[in-house]
């Protein structure tokens, strides 16, 4: 499967030298970090503040932790799941995952959308765009039908038109009239500009949503990745990630 979308943030030479100024380790070419898609705003901000180039293939977690089980070597791995990270971690392909941030799982729907409700979802007609289960967003709006009744989970379930390898798909359907709603993240109805409205969710079916990130198992620039990963927990990329509407990584416990 293609990658979502590839992003290059330009600089100067990004990770070619260490703090002293040393090129041991790292070598040529650009910092290249494979992350969620729901990461595709506050992620490019964050590369800005760094000396050198950093190219950005965003996707699905899913699809990003298979490529580097195929040998695919980039440089970070930041998944919307510790999941991914931790799997890859204990297999020996990535370091020790870090949470560097957290988000809130909503109802989106359009502006003038009459949906108010979960139980507006169960309404026959209504149609809903969700992730593949293999995929946190996917993974995440599974937790909350489980903690549903039964019968009501049943209910929004029948109405499921569309299953997303991302959370980006399901955005691009509620954008395009082809469903009336979707599961998605807090902050991709932030980064929708008023065109989607987010209904939250009650306290008792909200899942912890924590992104993690790793440097990768013989990344190509290992000096570098591990000061972007260092970096993503504090200053420009804290700023960058609350901006896009990211909850701290002290609100997230692992395990």
């Amino acid at each position: 499967m293609l990658l979502a979308a590839i992003v290059a943030v330009a600089m100067a030479a990004c990770g070619s030298s260490d703090d002293n100024g040393s090129t041991t380790g790292d070598a040529g070419g650009d910092l290249v970090v494979s992350a969620a898609s729901s990461l595709t705003d506050a992620f490019p901000v964050y590369a800005r503040s760094l000396d050198g180039t950093v190219r950005f293939q965003f996707a699905g977690s899913d699809e990003l932790a298979a490529q580097i089980r195929q040998g695919v070597k980039p440089d970070v791995f930041a998944a919307a799941s510790p999941r991914f990270p931790d799997q890859l971690h204990t297999e020996g392909l990535v370091g020790r995952p870090v949470v560097f941030a957290t988000n809130r799982l909503v109802l989106a729907v359009p502006q003038d959308s009459d949906i108010r409700s979960l139980a507006d979802l169960e309404k026959p007609g209504t149609t809903i765009a969700i992730g593949s289960a293999e995929v946190p967003i996917g993974s995440y709006m599974r937790d909350v039908l489980d903690r549903l009744g039964p019968a009501q989970a049943q209910a929004i379930l029948a109405n499921v038109r569309s299953e997303e390898p991302d959370v980006k798909g399901i955005v691009g359907k509620l954008a395009q009239g082809a469903v009336d709603a979707g599961f998605v993240y807090a902050t991709d109805v932030e980064a929708a500009d008023a065109h989607l409205r987010g209904i939250a969710l009650p306290a008792r079916l909200q899942p912890q949503v924590a992104y993690e990130a790793a440097v990768v198992t013989d990344a190509p620039h290992p000096q570098a990745a591990r000061r972007f990963v260092a970096g993503l927990l504090r200053g420009d990329a804290q700023t960058a990630l609350k901006e896009a509407g990211f909850g701290a990584p002290q609100t997230a416990v692992k395990g």
